[in-house]
């Protein structure tokens, strides 16, 4: 049993069954009716809400324990989403067949996370937007959650290196927030947001 796999073999949701926020606020980036991939969206929070707004819905994650939750979080929620089991280190979706991909607290190793994150981006049509949110560095200093290697937690400078070539930034911010997501992100965070268009 892998390390996320674990984590969510616990009762519960450990990041709630709410959206993530910064997600909800700027959902209006995705069109109507568009297919949305969720890669490492554990439980299906983020998944399911999308899926309850209309869209046609991938979560992929590496836990086959937090893809049955969200699977069930779904058919409670009257919704349906397709899931896939993977590992970002080499899984890759078809280069233009997505409207929108979300990352929310996706935190990669350092020797995988530029390839990976450039994979994801090419999955987006002309025109589609891909919306991130993460912990930043500073987050070192905050016990609401997160890796403790600052390796793995991205400034906004970080990501358009990432995405450079790919993507162009739409929107780039960090600074304080407050979470409430669940046991496993409570309390004052500070997040890096960055938004990528696929140029038209």
């Amino acid at each position: 049993m892998n390390f996320w796999d674990q984590n969510f073999s616990v009762a519960g949701f450990k990041y709630g069954t709410s959206p993530n926020a910064f997600l909800v606020e700027k959902a209006t980036c995705i069109a109507a009716l568009s297919e949305v991939l969720v890669p490492g969206d554990g439980e299906g929070r983020n998944s399911v809400w999308l899926a309850q707004q209309g869209h046609r819905v991938t979560a992929m994650d590496a836990s086959q324990v937090g893809l049955q939750k969200a699977s069930s979080l779904a058919g409670e929620r009257g919704v349906a989403i397709e899931t896939v089991l993977g590992d970002l280190a080499d899984w890759a979706p078809e280069p233009s067949s997505f409207d929108a991909v979300v990352l929310i607290y996706v935190h990669l190793p350092e020797a995988i996370r530029q390839q990976a994150h450039r994979r994801l981006a090419r999955a987006l049509r002309p025109g589609g937007h891909l919306i991130l949110e993460s912990f930043h560095p500073d987050q070192l200093a905050h016990t609401s959650g997160g890796p403790k290697d600052v390796t793995m937690l991205y400034t906004p400078a970080l990501l358009a290196a990432d995405f450079a070539g790919v993507l162009e930034t739409a929107m780039a911010w960090d600074g304080e927030t407050v979470l409430s997501e669940g046991p496993g992100h409570q309390g004052l965070a500070h997040v890096t947001r960055w938004i990528g268009r696929m140029p038209a």
